[in-house]
């Protein structure tokens, strides 16, 4: 008698070591049954075996590869997964033999893994697993050039910068959702190693929400390099207004709302100093700007506070407007690079 409380105890101390429960039930007689007491009685069936990975007690978890639950000799019935971190959802297999978690687990997180599974004879099995994923020791940061709430034409590009160049970029473009209220098609590009870009295969519809989701928490961007946040924006793509310069024919036509709105006669760069060609966006727009070119005390210096001006690329090419080559805007291109306008246009 004492020999086998003693066995009792050392088991339930075992068992309150673990961080993962199985629990089988069986159809069959009640214990009490006579059926249940008699030697010649057959054994009580097994429940199906169900996994999850990764095990408990786990503490360094990848994040990365996420959470698998299998049932052999059953099906898995539920599979829930508690957590303080972002919730987790995932898919069975079509046998509902497997279940895996849809995205990426989040880094320095507990999780709680809880799947019910059932065989043909009625047996179920329930199974509850305990673990922990890793603290990477470097991890990296994404940023998204768009503002919350804020209104962009029909040209901008989502412009997202790594802090770390990436390697991995599938994992990075898996880990991306976005949302529009009306229908786009577009394509993401990668820049280099730490430059993401999305841009619509035409101009974005106006007056379209966009909502940007980047569950980059869990993903190893590069080796050892994980992402440790989720990434949210919404922005709003306002009126169309596009401005189509020529050089040759010295004219820009102004379209708003995808109408010709107006036609103004330009003077764009001479030859020693094209316009760029090209499709650009706006970089800003200020009245007026001081511009500065050429060596001071050399023929072509100049420094002048320009009205109007309209800046559309880095390197300093604007519209604005330019009184002083009115004479030649419409026939002739004089300018330094930029986009002259009458005053009353500009």
């Amino acid at each position: 008698m004492g020999s086998a409380l003693a066995g009792a105890a050392l088991a339930l101390a075992l068992a309150a070591c673990t961080t993962t429960t199985t629990v089988v039930k069986y159809a069959g007689s009640s214990p009490g049954s006579s059926a249940r007491a008699s030697a010649s009685a057959s054994p009580s069936p097994t429940g199906p075996t169900v996994t999850i990975t990764p095990g408990g007690g786990d503490k360094t978890a990848d994040p990365s590869t996420g959470i698998t639950v299998t049932a052999a000799g059953g099906t898995l019935k539920n599979v829930t997964v508690a957590t303080s971190g972002d919730p987790v959802t995932g898919t069975y297999s079509a046998g509902r033999t497997a279940w895996h978690s849809a995205a990426t687990l989040n880094v320095s997180q507990s999780y709680t893994v809880t799947a019910d599974a059932s065989a043909a004879n009625g047996t179920t099995t329930t199974k509850t697993s305990a673990f922990r994923t890793l603290t990477p020791a470097s991890a990296f940061a994404a940023e998204i050039f768009e503002g919350q709430g804020q209104t962009y034409g029909v040209g901008m590009p989502i412009m997202l910068t790594f802090s770390h160049p990436i390697t991995d970029k599938a994992a990075v473009e898996r880990s991306i959702e976005l949302t529009t209220s009306k229908r786009v098609v577009g394509a993401w590009y990668w820049d280099g190693n730490s430059t993401l870009d999305f841009r619509p295969r035409d101009f974005w519809p106006a007056n379209t929400t966009v909502s940007f989701t980047g569950r980059f928490n869990g993903v190893l961007g590069a080796p050892g390099v994980y992402g440790d946040h989720t990434l949210t924006q919404s922005f709003v793509i306002g009126q169309s207004v596009i401005a189509v310069a020529s050089t040759r024919t010295h004219r820009t036509q102004i379209y708003i709302g995808g109408k010709l709105k107006y036609n103004w006669p330009i003077s764009t760069g001479r030859d020693a100093l094209p316009t760029p060609d090209g499709s650009y966006l706006t970089v800003d727009k200020n009245n007026p700007v001081r511009m500065i070119g050429g060596t001071k005390g050399t023929a072509g210096y100049y420094n002048e506070l320009v009205n109007w001006a309209v800046r559309f690329t880095f390197s300093g090419d604007y519209y604005h407007s330019a009184p002083w080559s009115v004479v030649d805007q419409g026939t002739t291109n004089v300018s330094h690079g930029c986009v002259n306008l009458p005053p009353a246009d500009a």
